[in-house]
């Protein structure tokens, strides 16, 4: 049972013993690790996931439409969409870097999340009013391009995936915190952030489709804001509302260690050891343990393998299964639709899986074979869109018209790929990090740097996939199926190294489903 009575005392100060005398050691480690918080401090934490997620998924579901209805040139938008996986390459690592060596009295990550929540709530306010602002300056009502209310959005959603990116990295870094150097409480804490992450994108997709969510606040439609846009603007004071709160709550009620940084001795005078942060970010790399290595590389060819299906999912809905096209638009709205029911049902899978993670673990005999095994099934399930994709192709041979809905047979195995994905999905959001998390006390190298370090093993792929999605549709004329492919293959390779190159972090469970302590 968690010890109470021993956070009930004021914030505690972290005496760390003198350095040996020389300015030229490497990165200083973060302090030890305190005991085990209590699970619901954790839990409270954990919450913030939701808020963030929820935010997540209106980008997903309304901000490409709302994108078209600013006037914001096609070839241009996925320009804008790039604004995530760098401001994740920059953000992170340096939120992370300073996110551990914060001084203030309130903590070492807890700042950074109040201002991360802040940014957000400015960066909504931007994206919603938008065309309002943009009128108001002198854009035309209408469906014109409207420069202004261009720059007004593309400036807040900067501002939103750079407010998430500094979110997520102290979130994830606090919960190993809280979790001290308990190897399986590290893997429930990230588990219950995966599980909150996938209530906020079934609150976020069900708020999305709802066409009268505009009626809540009135005010919100407006000469320059049509019903589409009203609708974008409730959701994100709802989302805005729920991570405001949560954010609150944790803050409040979680209090964290004041950190005192390294000190050297240097002709007699005692200084703060401060190093520049590209130099001890390069020192930090060459720290890292060979695990750690395996890790990122795994983590990176996993995310080779998601971001294909993360991307085009819908659209694989809207044109690969539906047979919608520029010149069949109902078609693909019809496919498009049914899309975002299957990822409410794969976030519904996802939450119930994060909840029995550690059941999960147990069973499959330990993390690294859980993540292994979990790959193979992402690799298996994108080569099946390869096949729902030629049954959806036969039903419609001679069939004229918009083709109408496809066989039963076709939907429901598209829907039982996306609720099986839901498995993979969850380990993804909860594994990786706290193996990070776990590595990391052994490397010295602080909890938030380490996840920054992780971050560039996400966002590189998803630069990759980006880029080179395009040009593989253009060689080979299939749609999406060719960056699945690729990604099933990513997967298989994945989980192979998994199984064989990952160790197991200390203390995993055994495969005779011995407990974890």
């Amino acid at each position: 049972m968690d010890n109470q009575q021993h956070y009930s005392l004021p914030i505690k100060t972290h005496h760390l013993p003198p350095p040996l005398e020389t300015t030229q050691s490497p990165p200083s480690p973060p302090p030890s690790p305190s005991p085990p918080r209590p699970t619901w401090q954790i839990i409270t934490v954990a919450a913030i996931a939701a808020g963030v997620q929820f935010g997540w998924a209106l980008q997903l579901s309304l901000l490409t439409p709302y994108v078209q209805l600013l006037g914001i040139p096609h070839k241009w938008a996925s320009f804008i969409w790039l604004c995530g996986p760098i401001s994740g390459m920059i953000v992170q690592p340096v939120v992370g870097y300073y996110s551990d060596r914060c001084t203030s009295r309130f903590g070492r990550r807890r700042p950074f999340i109040a201002g991360g929540a802040i940014l957000v709530a400015v960066a909504v306010f931007l994206i919603g009013y938008a065309a309002d602002v943009g009128v108001l300056s002198g854009d035309k009502p209408g469906n014109a391009p409207k420069p202004r209310a261009i720059s007004v959005f593309v400036i807040g959603f900067w501002i939103l995936d750079v407010a998430n990116n500094m979110l997520q990295g102290p979130c994830r870094a606090l919960l190993a915190d809280l979790s001290g150097s308990d190897s399986r409480k590290i893997r429930t804490a990230n588990s219950l952030f995966s599980f909150f992450m996938g209530v906020g994108n079934v609150l976020g997709y069900a708020a999305g489709s709802y066409s009268k969510m505009h009626r809540i606040f009135p005010f919100t439609t407006t000469h320059a804001c049509d019903v589409y846009c009203a609708n974008l603007k409730t959701c994100f004071f709802i989302s805005i509302a729920l991570l405001l709160t949560v954010t609150v709550i944790a803050l409040t009620t979680v209090t964290e260690s004041i950190y005192v940084p390294e000190t050297v001795n240097v002709e007699g005078n005692v200084k703060v050891k401060r190093l520049v942060f590209f130099k001890e970010m390069a020192g930090a790399l060459k720290m890292l343990s060979k695990p750690t290595w395996i890790l990122l590389l795994v983590t990176c060819l996993n995310w080779i393998a998601w971001f294909p299906f993360l991307l085009f999912d819908t659209d694989w809905m809207g044109r690969e299964v539906y047979g919608g096209s520029e010149s069949n638009e109902r078609q693909y709205s019809r496919g498009v639709s049914a899309g975002a029911t299957g990822l409410l049902l794969n976030s519904v899978v996802a939450g119930v899986t994060s909840l029995g993670m550690d059941q999960l673990t147990r069973v499959c005999g330990g993390v690294k074979r859980l993540w292994g095994g979990v790959n193979l099934l992402l690799a298996v399930c994108l080569g099946m869109t390869v096949l729902i994709t030629k049954m959806a192709e036969e039903s419609r041979r001679g069939v004229t018209g918009d083709g109408g809905q496809p066989p039963v047979g076709v939907k429901a195995s598209a829907f039982t790929l996306f609720a099986v994905l839901g498995v993979p999905l969850s380990v993804t959001f909860s594994i990786p990090c706290a193996l990070a998390s776990i590595f990391s006390n052994d490397s010295g190298v602080g909890q938030g740097l380490s996840l920054g370090v992780l971050n560039l093993a996400i966002v590189i792929p998803q630069i990759f996939v980006s880029v080179l999605s395009g040009p593989w549709d253009s060689l080979f004329a299939f749609g999406n199926l060719p960056a699945f492919v690729v990604g099933a293959i990513a997967a298989a390779i994945s989980g192979i190294l998994a199984f064989t190159l990952l160790p197991s972090p200390p203390k995993d469970v055994k495969v005779s489903g011995a407990a974890m302590h």
